[in-house]
C-alpha cells in the first residue's frame, strides 16, 4: 500500500504576519518559512504505518512555490520516500476548492490508497481540506483522527467530537486528517537530515502533471477576499480593585457589556 500525505509549507509561526491589501492574501515571499506544524503529526503517523509493515511508500504531496522543497525536504528527513511539488504561476491565488483539485489529480497518479494530512494549516487555521479533497477526489474522508488503524480494505479511525470520541470505519481509498493526539513526531536524525537531499523531490508543472488549469489559481477560484482590516489595537484592561464590593464589581461590568 502506498500513502500520500499532502503538506505545506507555511510563514514561520513566530513571525508577523501580512496581508497583501491589493489581492487580500498572505505575502509568502517575506520571513522564514517552514513545514506546517500540524502536517509532522499525518507524516510521522505514515512513517510509522511503514515501520509497521502495512505501507510500503510514502509519498508527500504540495502545491507551492519551487522554493518550498527547502521547508518540505523535513518531511523527507522524518522518514518519507519521495517529494511531488506541484509549481506553477498560474496556480497562484489556488482557493480551497482549486487546492484540492490540484492535489486530486497527483493523488491519482501516485495511486496512493491511504491520504493523510494535519488537521489544520497554522497560515489559515480553516481545516476543510480534508473534506474538499475527499470529496474531490472521490474518497472516503474522516476529519480530526486520534487514532488509526489499517484492516485490510478499511480504516479504522477514533475521532475527536464534541460529545467525546466517534469511532469510525471507512473503506480505502480514504482521506483522514489527523490531531496532535495521533503521536508524537520525531526529530530528524543527521542522517535522515543528509539521506533526504538524495530522496526524490519532483517539481512538476500544472500541465507536466495534468492538472486543468482553469480549476486552480485567480481563474478557477470560488471565493473571494472583499476586504481586509487590521484590528484595532487593544486598549488597556479595567482593574477591579477588591474591598468587600469586587464581585459586584465585576457583575456590573457583565451586565453594562449585556454578557449577563
Amino acid at each position: 500500500m502506498k500513502i500520500a500525505v499532502c503538506v505545506k509549507e507555511v510563514p514561520d509561526t513566530t513571525a508577523e504576519k501580512r496581508i497583501d491589501p491589493g489581492t487580500g492574501r498572505l505575502v509568502r515571499d517575506e520571513g522564514d518559512r517552514m513545514l506546517n506544524e500540524f502536517d509532522k503529526y499525518a507524516v510521522e503517523e505514515a512513517v510509522r504505518l511503514k515501520e509497521a509493515g502495512t505501507a510500503e511508500e510514502v509519498i508527500l504531496i504540495s502545491l507551492g512555490p519551487e522554493k518550498a522543497v527547502e521547508s518540505l525536504r523535513q518531511g523527507l528527513a522524518m522518514g518519507a520516500d519521495r517529494l511531488v511539488l506541484v509549481s506553477d504561476p498560474a496556480a497562484v491565488g489556488s482557493d480551497y476548492l482549486g487546492t484540492a483539485h490540484a492535489l486530486a489529480t497527483v493523488l491519482d497518479e501516485t495511486g496512493a490508497e491511504l491520504v493523510l494530512l494535519g488537521s489544520e494549516a497554522t497560515d489559515a487555521r480553516s481545516g476543510v481540506m480534508a473534506a474538499y479533497l475527499g470529496e474531490v477526489s472521490g474518497r472516503a474522508w474522516v476529519t480530526s483522527a486520534n487514532s488509526l488503524a489499517v484492516n485490510g480494505g478499511t480504516i479504522t479511525v477514533e475521532r475527536q467530537s464534541d460529545d467525546g470520541v466517534d469511532t469510525v470505519e471507512a473503506p480505502l481509498p480514504a482521506v483522514v486528517s489527523v490531531t496532535k493526539a495521533i503521536n508524537e513526531p520525531r526529530y530528524p536524525s543527521l542522517k535522515g537530515i543528509m539521506g533526504a537531499k538524495k530522496k526524490p523531490q519532483d517539481v512538476t508543472s500544472l500541465a507536466e502533471a495534468g492538472i486543468d488549469a482553469a480549476l486552480v489559481g485567480e481563474q478557477g477560484a470560488k471565493t473571494t477576499v472583499v476586504g481586509v482590516d487590521t484590528p484595532p489595537a487593544r486598549t488597556a484592561g479595567q482593574v477591579v480593585k477588591d474591598e468587600g464590593n469586587g464581585a459586584q464589581q465585576i457583575l456590573d461590568f457583565l451586565i453594562e457589556k449585556k454578557i449577563v
